[in-house]
Formats: structure tokens, sequence, C-alpha cells
């Protein structure tokens, strides 16, 4: 399976989950036919998939729903990320956000189930 296929079943599969909404990110530059440097893309390093979790805050906290912003990096089986990508992981969670890599569906879905 392509690593293209694995992105699309855990977008897909996340989001019948839970609320989750997550996002391709394609991270790149593209050089015009002027020369001009367009980059696109969240930063080097930066999750295959972006977005957010819907959690609903306790009575506590004023009873709001917040969106918690989540990344899967998707790598094919036995792949691993690359620093820049373990980088972006560690301070998404640490700044209290939802970072993971997800070789299939299956791994996504256990991820999630134990936040």
């Amino acid at each position: 399976m392509r690593e293209t296929d694995i992105v699309k079943e855990i977008q897909v599969g996340l989001a019948k989950l839970r609320s989750v909404k997550l996002f391709r990110n394609n991270v790149g530059l593209y050089r015009n036919p002027n020369g001009q440097v367009v980059r696109f893309g969240l930063c080097t390093g930066s999750s295959d998939l972006c977005g957010w979790t819907t959690v609903k805050i306790t009575p506590q906290m004023i009873g709001k729903d917040v969106a918690i912003f989540t990344c899967c990096e998707v790598k094919k089986p036995k792949e691993k990320p690359t620093p820049e990508q373990e980088n972006f992981i560690n301070v998404v969670n640490a700044s209290g956000g939802i970072a993971f890599v997800a070789h299939s569906l299956d791994e996504a879905e256990n991820k999630m189930m134990n936040i």
C-alpha cells in the first residue's frame, strides 16, 4: 500500500472514530516561471495530517467545546519519521496538542483511544 493510501485511510477512519478533523498537509516549495519561490505547508517537519480533535470541557471550565491541535505523521510499515518530524511531534505534544506517528488506521485509532 502506498503512503498516500494510508494517509487517506487514516484521515477518513479517524473522522468516523471521534470528533477528529484532519487535513492533508504537504510541505515544500515551487519555483514559478519568474523564478520566485512559493513555499507551502505548515513548516519543515510538520505532519502529513493536521487539524483538530473536539473535546468537551468539564463544567468547572464553563462547559465549552474546544479544538485541540491534532497531527498524525503517516509512514509506510517499518519507516520512521525524520528528526524534523520527531521534533514537530514533540513540540505539539509538549504544547498540549495531540501528535503521533501511525503506520495504519488501526495504529492511529489505538493512539487516539489512549489519549
